[in-house]
């Protein structure tokens, strides 16, 4: 992977996790394309575009890999959270979350990943690691069928166009939830995939012609709307993490194609003036982080104000977990704040973890050998 296309990834991440804040806040970063349209399927796209040919014959590291960079910190997260809710419910009254269980804390982040509501984003986390290891098995199994590129983009499209179908047709319990959920992302996966090794340095999709079908393909698409209130959803909107597509099959499939094309064109135009920008940078390698601790960002943001304007804080638990104090005028300042913080606390555990690795590195092994 050449430091250039590396480079323009990380800004794509810092791009899709800045589109998942503003939706949390309920505005669009892109106008036409508006919150929960695309974003949690350009994040799987980003995953695909980032997936190792070498790993199909070697699915053990893979997973090794996988486990360490998703599932471990996800438990830790899990840990932290779980002291966080019961503080909160101590000084509130109000526990966020789901009632204390094994069950909860080890199974339920598989099923939906809502255990607590402080980090329920990081369903995302375990729901990524369900798609990835599906997709390398599966990838494995059809490059034994046929190496054929274009029999795997078809495989992997009628899964992503079914999943919707599924989702109209039966009730979704908690495993056809994560079905549906699989099957959907496996898609945008294969997408990236796909996209980074036959179509990134051999055409050209980005040409005022491709901006201009796209443009008039979304204004169609916006003809599906039901709904311009921002407390239900806005306009494509359709809610991945719960498989609620609103009975329609075809056009979250093709919003997300649009939505991702939009993203990649935002960094092919911004790319010149984003990638010197440290800030930004950062923001793409701890979105993992940021994910993880922008909602209790959010609450603390909403606890200060409620204080400033002489509101009890219980007043927060009268509403769900996204709300924020006065969003007509605080929208923007929660997001930019959220940012920021959530940012600066990523590096910070960066940095931490690498200088515990250093240590661990350095006077471990010594350890040891004193001891024997």
């Amino acid at each position: 992977m050449s430091e250039n296309f590396s480079n323009e990834i990380n800004i794509l991440k810092a791009v899709a996790i800045s589109i998942v804040i503003s939706g949390h806040h309920e505005f669009s970063l892109l106008g036409i394309f508006p919150p929960y349209s695309f974003q949690v399927a350009l994040f799987f796209f980003i995953s695909g575009c980032l997936f190792k040919d070498k790993y199909i014959n070697d699915i053990k590291t893979y997973v090794t890999r996988r486990i360490k960079t998703l599932l471990i910190p996800y438990f830790w997260y899990n840990l932290f959270y779980l002291g966080v809710t019961c503080l909160i419910a101590k000084l509130t009254g109000k526990f966020w979350g789901m009632p204390l269980s094994l069950k909860n804390f080890f199974i339920t982040p598989f099923l939906n990943g809502h255990q607590f509501d402080l980090s329920c984003p990081l369903w995302f986390a375990t729901q990524l690691f369900i798609t990835m290891i599906t997709f390398v098995l599966t990838l494995k199994l059809l490059n034994k069928i046929t190496p054929n590129k274009f029999f795997h983009l078809t495989f992997f499209t009628i899964l992503g166009i079914i999943a919707p179908i599924i989702a109209k047709i039966h009730d979704v319990t908690p495993l056809i939830l994560v079905l549906i959920r699989t099957l959907f992302s496996l898609f945008f996966v294969y997408l990236g995939y796909f996209y980074t090794r036959f179509i990134k340095d051999k055409y050209n999709i980005f040409t005022p012609k491709w901006l201009g079908s796209i443009i008039i393909l979304q204004s169609i698409l916006w003809l599906t709307n039901k709904d311009y209130n921002p407390i239900d959803g806005i306009g494509l909107s359709y809610l991945f993490v719960w498989a609620r597509f609103d009975d329609i099959t075809i056009i979250p499939v093709i919003t997300s194609l649009t939505g991702i094309w939009a993203a990649l064109f935002t960094v092919k135009i911004l790319y010149p003036y984003l990638k010197n920008i440290k800030f930004v940078q950062a923001m793409g390698k701890v979105t993992y982080h940021i994910l993880a601790n922008h909602l209790l960002v959010m609450y603390i943001i909403t606890a200060i104000l409620l204080h400033l304007n002489n509101i009890p804080v219980t007043e927060r638990a009268n509403h769900d977990i996204y709300w924020i104090y006065n969003p007509v005028q605080t929208t923007y300042f929660y997001f930019v704040t959220t940012m920021l913080i959530t940012t600066g606390i990523g590096v910070l555990q960066q940095k931490i973890w690498a200088k515990c690795k250093q240590f661990i590195h350095q006077h471990v092994p010594a350890l040891f050998q004193e001891q024997s």
